[in-house]
């Protein structure tokens, strides 16, 4: 189904096969005519959330600046396909990823050579996995990213840990008996069995769905536990130095989810990487005022990195 908002852009509901897996897709394209394929920009969320989560934002400011733009959910999560529920594997969101890129540049118009990959803390750790291990990609755009497992437990903090162990463990057990999953919330108080509890996590998570036009119920806000038990050995920063695409990590000073210091060591293993450190916390730059300082330097690094090809005039 396409739309056309009458705002510049056209946006279609699609979706493209992983592993055999229907993953849901929103391509959203500028209303012109171009005697060259644009560049386009892949887009996913970070831990258990929904691309309608405030991503969509984002994707209308490129493709207002004139990029085609494709957003999508993981399997088993959001509108697409696949069960159990809210199970999040790293190998299976990596395989969806590189079947997201391969499906955006299967897209009419869009040159298949200037692929950006953006994404954000789960998923900026993926595209920083990906673009250094092999996928061709014109530039990445990495908002405060995922970048060290065992950093990410240690800031969820010793107490909270003993907190979530028995739902992983009980989650492992489940899968091993091929049961249903054992679930915990993604985002908490602090002192819930939640994943996320830093004290600006609800209220982050709150404004979100709000600025979203989202409410709670939308969208289930867990994850299987199984999760924890694995997050400790993903680390996309053991291989930031084979980058050689360019790449714009920006980081959140107060971010207690991913930290700020292990994201400016990391990045600073990439030659010639842009880095832009924000006052503010990790679930603040998806919102204002933050926002459109974020999404400011994220337009800049793509104009001087993946700028449009000439020759693009307005349809009539």
């Amino acid at each position: 189904m396409t739309t056309d908002n009458h705002t510049g852009f056209t946006r279609t509901e699609s979706a493209f096969m992983s592993d055999g897996v229907r993953c849901a897709a929103t391509v959203f394209r500028p209303r012109m005519s171009s005697a060259k394929a644009l560049p386009a920009i892949v887009m996913a969320h970070g831990f258990g959330s929904p691309r309608a989560l405030r991503l969509y934002a984002y994707a209308e400011r490129f493709v207002d600046a004139g990029y085609v733009v494709c957003v999508f959910d993981y399997r088993f999560f959001g509108d697409s396909d696949g069960e159990p529920r809210q199970l999040l594997d790293v190998v299976l969101q990596l395989a969806d990823w590189r079947n997201a890129v391969d499906f955006a540049r299967s897209l009419d118009g869009v040159d298949e050579n200037r692929i950006v990959g953006w994404g954000t803390s789960f998923a900026g750790g993926h595209v920083l996995t990906l673009a250094s291990n092999g996928v061709r990609f014109a530039a990445v755009i990495a908002q405060v990213p995922h970048i060290d497992g065992i950093a990410a437990v240690r800031a969820t903090g010793f107490r909270q840990g003993l907190r979530l162990a028995p739902a992983a463990i009980t989650d492992i057990v489940r899968a091993a008996l091929g049961r249903s999953p054992h679930y915990v919330d993604s985002v908490g108080l602090p002192g819930a069995r939640a994943v996320m509890v830093s004290p600006d996590a609800m209220k982050g998570r709150d404004r979100l769905l709000h600025e979203s036009g989202l409410s709670d119920g939308d969208y289930p806000e867990t994850v299987a536990a199984r999760i924890l038990l694995k997050i400790w050995r993903y680390s996309p920063g053991r291989t930031m130095s084979a980058i050689d695409c360019p790449t714009l990590v920006q980081i959140a000073s107060e971010d207690s989810v991913t930290p700020a210091s292990v994201a400016q060591r990391a990045a600073a293993k990439v030659r010639g990487a842009t880095v832009r450190t924000y006052n503010g916390g990790h679930f603040d730059p998806y919102v204002e005022p933050l926002f459109s300082s974020v999404v400011g330097d994220q337009l800049s690094f793509l104009a001087d990195n993946v700028p449009l090809k000439l020759g693009t005039v307005p349809s009539a």
